[in-house]
């Protein structure tokens, strides 16, 4: 593969991860979930699983960045004056 074919992917592959940044927790997850289920039950020809791979990846990072954007929130409102803890500890996903 050529260096203009390479740079030609790279590009596509952006404007097609574009659209991500602007998806709420619950729609990316769902997708992320879509994918998942597709390239577990293998009917996904080699191309396309990579492609779908790739967006799961950024899915992936964008609700990672997601969560830890609404943990940072949980944790502000938890603290007091000062930032000195206000009784409560720490948000704990895992609960």
């Amino acid at each position: 593969m050529s260096k203009q074919n390479t740079a030609q992917n790279d590009t596509r592959a952006n404007a097609d991860h574009a659209d991500i940044a602007a998806l709420p927790f619950e729609k990316a997850l769902a997708e992320l979930e879509d994918i998942v289920r597709q390239l577990e039950q293998g009917n996904v020809a080699l191309a396309d699983s990579i492609r779908i791979y790739e967006r799961g990846e950024q899915l992936k990072a964008h609700c990672d960045a997601l969560l830890k954007q609404a943990e940072a929130r949980i944790e502000k409102i938890n603290l007091g004056a000062g930032n000195a803890p206000a009784g409560t500890s720490a948000f704990d996903p895992d609960g």
